[in-house]
């Protein structure tokens, strides 16, 4: 996996352009993301996590941590296009005042996933848990950019 670019130079790539805000395309991601949370919850908690559920919970992680970058990429007036796009979005957490610590892991979460989704790369029940505790901590933080 290579080193993760800095927003600006997704923007000089025109990988990420500057547009008017899309107040309605991000509250739809907002909700979304949401409704997700939710469901995850309901699922962790009636099932539990397991190695037979792992993917589906990492892949839902990233879907709504991906849901709220993007939400707040398009209130501030962004948007990603192209090869390239997901780094970008992740990139965008340095500027919302996240910790190094906390893009790599969301790097490595968007690598782990496309792995998951077109590779047939395996995680187990013990990343699973990994990846809630790292949505639990960013959610809420994530949810707090959009108040203020």
């Amino acid at each position: 996996m290579k080193t993760l670019m800095k927003f600006e130079e997704f923007l000089r790539m025109k990988i990420i352009v500057k547009r008017s805000s899309d107040l309605e395309r991000a509250k739809f991601l907002l909700e979304e993301a949401k409704r997700k949370n939710n469901s995850l919850r309901w699922m962790t908690e009636k099932l539990g996590i397991e190695d037979l559920n792992a993917h589906e919970i990492i892949e839902f992680c990233y879907d709504i941590l991906v849901y709220l970058l993007r939400a707040k990429l398009y209130s501030d007036g962004f948007s990603s296009t192209g090869e390239g796009a997901h780094e970008a979005e992740v990139s965008y957490m340095r500027n919302l005042g996240f910790t190094e610590n906390e893009v790599n892991f969301m790097n490595q979460l968007r690598y782990f996933r496309n792995g998951i989704k077109y590779y047939g790369k395996r995680f187990d029940k013990e990343f699973a848990e990994q990846t809630l505790s790292f949505l639990n901590l960013v959610y809420s933080k994530l949810l707090k950019k959009f108040i203020q």
